[in-house]
């Protein structure tokens, strides 16, 4: 068995190797989230908050900490791969842990789809000659193999391709700081207008966090990774806390330097005003450099959420709670469930015929859910003096969680109606499927095997 594969053999099982240490998980992260999103998404979460980004990422931000507190001490206190659906298993029940799993999987298998289908948009707009279906087949073909060769391989492509993306965002940052001190008049970078707009209610503001929190998506993520992380149970905590205090304050700088730039809400195009904005702070050739780091955002973010949905298939698959001859099997030799990623590039494929708005309605629901189900599984194992959770206080233990509960379904609530539509009928398909594996719920599902090895 090669290192770095992805895997390993013990004791005539096929298990997930570990490899990652804290700042991998770190840059994982912050790739699945993709930093330059706040640049490709500015035009669309401005107009939704009437010029107030930066009080969209804040508010956002600050209900994702919450959260983030709480996935802390579920890493700590349940180490292995699954994230929201092994936590509320172990910590609510295995009929609830099942339906958090089922909604948070409108996360993870559409969301490559969506960053797949931005990235040939970009990619189209540069070269009309090209089809678009070309790019999109690209994306999959490319990010599918990558991650079949083993999550090492992924791993050092993303920790290439993130330093390229935060050098362009960088740069694009300080672009916009000159602008506004010495181009465009206004001379001062202090300035309470991304925050608190004449004229602009606070709900603007929320109904702008609501969209920004997809920008956050995938600080969670990294807890799929935790049976192939040095030391999970020290390493995860504290990658993810890392992983939420940055992704927030480059998200809030970004979009409050981005705003005094552009002020306001009127674009051209408001899909590409991340185009207009940095033709305007850096010329012709500064949009060129843009649009390319963009493309390889999006191609660096869907090759971590591939990796991170076809991990939490096959736990789900270990765990027969779907078919363990598909989605709990690693590959022999390249030791990575290689079934879960083809399955995944294949859904993948459904870009050819949607657009990102259809497709990017589901995510929100699945993920807001997951936030929650988390944030009650720190307080359910409170209240049943979990072992794990010895020492932890009420604030931490209660306080803490119940808000971060209430933030999560704020937020969801003030989702598009189409999308809590649409959430609802996969939960409710999710509940019939749940029926049927446990007899009209007459037994339980199986319980979730947690391997000490792997703990």
């Amino acid at each position: 068995m090669l290192p770095g594969q992805g895997g390993r053999a013990v004791g005539g099982n096929v298990k997930l190797d570990r490899t990652l240490g804290l700042w991998s998980v770190v840059l994982f992260g912050l790739a699945y989230m993709a930093p330059m999103i706040v640049l490709g998404t500015f035009g669309t979460l401005a107009t939704a908050s009437r010029g107030t980004t930066a009080m969209a990422y804040l508010i956002a931000a600050a209900a994702i900490f919450l959260t983030a507190l709480s996935y802390r001490v579920m890493a700590r206190a349940h180490p292995v791969a699954g994230s929201a659906y092994s936590y509320a298993r172990h910590a609510i029940g295995p009929r609830i842990g099942f339906l958090i799993g089922w909604a948070v999987l409108l996360d993870y298998i559409f969301l490559p789809m969506v960053i797949w289908l931005i990235g040939a948009a970009y990619l189209a707009s540069a070269f009309p000659g090209v089809p678009g279906w070309a790019w999109i087949v690209g994306f999959i073909v490319l990010t599918s193999a990558i991650n079949i060769a083993g999550i090492a391989c992924a791993n050092r492509v993303n920790i290439v391709l993130m330093l390229a993306q935060f050098g362009v965002l960088a740069s694009f940052l300080a672009l916009a700081t000159r602008y506004v001190l010495v181009l465009d008049g206004s001379g001062g970078l202090l300035c309470v207008t991304p925050f608190f707009a004449k004229g602009v209610p606070f709900s603007a503001s929320v109904a702008g966090a609501a969209i920004a929190a997809y920008s956050f998506l995938g600080f969670d993520a990294v807890t799929t990774l935790a049976e192939e992380t040095h030391d999970p149970r020290r390493t995860m905590p504290r990658a993810i806390l890392v992983i939420a205090l940055g992704s927030g304050l480059i998200f809030v700088l970004s979009a409050y330097l981005t705003q005094l730039a552009h002020p306001g809400a009127a674009f051209a195009a408001p899909d590409a005003a991340g185009v207009e904005i940095a033709r305007a702070i850096g010329g012709d050739v500064f949009v060129m450099v843009f649009l390319i780091t963009l493309v390889v955002a999006q191609f660096t973010s869907g090759l971590a959420a591939q990796a991170s949905v076809g991990r939490l298939l096959y736990a789900m698959g270990r765990d027969r709670i779907l078919p363990p001859s598909l989605f709990g099997r690693l590959h022999p030799r390249w030791l990575t469930p290689v079934p879960n990623l083809l399955l995944v590039g294949t859904v993948g494929l459904g870009a050819l015929a949607m657009d990102v708005a259809t497709s990017a309605s589901f995510i929100n629901f699945g993920a807001f859910l997951g936030f929650a189900a988390v944030n009650l599984s720190v307080i359910a194992l409170y209240l049943k003096r979990d072992p794990h959770l010895s020492g932890l206080g009420v604030p931490a233990g209660l306080v803490v969680p119940a808000l971060g509960t209430l933030c999560d379904l704020f937020l969801l609530w003030h989702l598009d109606r189409h999308a809590r539509l649409l959430g609802l009928a996969w939960l409710a398909l999710g509940i019939v499927w749940l029926g049927w594996q446990t007899r009209g719920f007459r037994r339980p599902p199986p319980d979730m095997h947690i391997d000490r090895d792997h703990a």
